[in-house]
């Protein structure tokens, strides 16, 4: 008989998202007349910058003609397009990142979950809380967990983020292997300093352990002092792979294109101790299950770095940071304590309820749908998430409804 992966078992009922979508629905089927603005899931509103469909469709029409069509791409990517991140995203903030360690794909999402594939089932990770689901589902599904027990599953090491270390977590007391890192933070909008990033390089290379870097939303950072990406501190090529996306940045969420950077210095073990090239693991893993991403979104990728593309694309970031301050102004305006919003989409806002008990109050008083903080893990409790990506009249108006409703 055909048996199954019995980590899957080991998963929540369902994924955070789909709950939230469910709710939603069945509060659209009682209340069709209600319309609902949703501020929950951070996927984006606004359409993609104009230099991005001009490239998108000249690259289209290539691929109608004979001389200029393509067929499979390179797996890894383009290499105009990796040039282009390299010299833009990298050097450009004085970071030697070589193209050919930047790898294209079609998600952060994907990468992020893909990646485990590369270490061993008893690899320790280490994970924040609350904490972007995707990190942990994976590592369940690979087997390298225990049940799930009281909103945590056995084998993990959860970082705690709370209000008392402003959402930015302590090294870990126990030596740990695998460590994941997201800056901007999602769900809480937390940022990380060079000094506390240096704590984690430090770390991770005394206990030859590897950080997973997740800067998605490193093109909201406003604040100049703060690092964009963890390879501006010293070390990192050795222990950091980082990851980032064109989602969020150029609103390609419905186009999908991102990136992983491996530097050719990361290295992992073999059991007896052998160092192996990271770099050449993760390349062998793309080229055997990846085929790339098509040759228009890639050229579309390309022109965010043009003049045009980076004006565009400044546009679009400002407009959901006016969004940001709107929520946090207004929340603050309510009594409620906060993070986030200041140099990330998203404003972590402390309820002093059940988190989903709050949601509901929302959804029902304001039809405005948010995301509920015990999704993201046990810390989340009492927590929700308000996302800054949607219009700036219906952030505006759905704050409106929000303060009605808790007035």
């Amino acid at each position: 008989m055909i048996t199954v992966n019995e980590n899957y078992l080991k998963l929540q009922a369902s994924y955070l998202f789909s709950d939230i979508a469910k709710r939603v629905a069945a509060f659209q089927e009682s209340n069709p007349d209600k319309p609902i603005i949703k501020l929950g899931i951070g996927d984006v509103t606004e359409p993609l910058p104009p230099a991005c469909i001009q490239a998108f469709h000249a690259a289209v029409d290539e691929m109608a003609n004979d001389a200029s069509f393509r067929g499979y791409g390179p797996e890894q990517g383009y290499d105009f397009l990796r040039e282009a991140v390299a010299l833009n995203e990298y050097a450009a903030r004085g970071i030697t990142i070589q193209p050919d360690e930047i790898f294209i794909s079609d998600g952060a999402k994907c990468d992020t979950g893909n990646i485990q594939e590369l270490f061993s089932t008893d690899t320790r990770i280490a994970v924040p809380d609350p904490v972007y689901p995707v990190y942990v589902d994976t590592n369940v599904m690979a087997g390298r967990t225990g049940a799930f027990t009281d909103g945590r599953y056995a084998g993990l090491t959860y970082l705690e983020c709370t209000a008392e270390n402003h959402y930015v977590p302590d090294t870990p007391s126990e030596p740990v292997d695998l460590i994941y890192l997201c800056f901007p933070n999602n769900p809480t909008g937390a940022t990380a300093t060079r000094e506390q990033l240096a704590e984690w390089v430090n770390y991770a290379q005394q206990n030859k352990a590897l950080i997973l870097f997740d800067a998605a939303y490193e093109a909201f950072i406003t604040d100049d002092s703060l690092p964009h990406s963890i390879y501006e501190i010293e070390g990192a090529r050795e222990v950091a792979i980082e990851f980032r996306s064109f989602s969020k940045t150029a609103g390609f969420t419905g186009t999908r294109c991102a990136l992983t950077v491996v530097p050719k210095e990361c290295k992992g073990y073999t059991a007896s101790g052998d160092a192996q090239s990271i770099h050449a693991l993760w390349n062998r893993r793309h080229t055997t299950k990846f085929n790339g991403v098509s040759y228009p979104v890639q050229r579309a990728a390309e022109a965010v770095y043009s003049r045009n593309g980076q004006e565009q694309v400044r546009a679009l970031i400002d407009g959901y940071m006016t969004n940001a301050a709107v929520i946090r102004d207004r929340m603050s305006a309510l009594g409620y304590d906060l993070a986030g919003g200041e140099n990330s989409p998203y404003v972590w806002i402390r309820t002093g309820t059940d988190s989903w008990e709050f949601f509901d109050r929302i959804l029902n008083d304001a039809s405005v749908v948010t995301t509920p903080g015990s999704g993201f893990g046990a810390c989340g409790q009492g927590y929700i998430r308000i996302s800054a990506f949607n219009s700036h009249a219906n952030v505006t108006e759905g704050m409106d409804r929000i303060s009605a409703a808790l007035a």
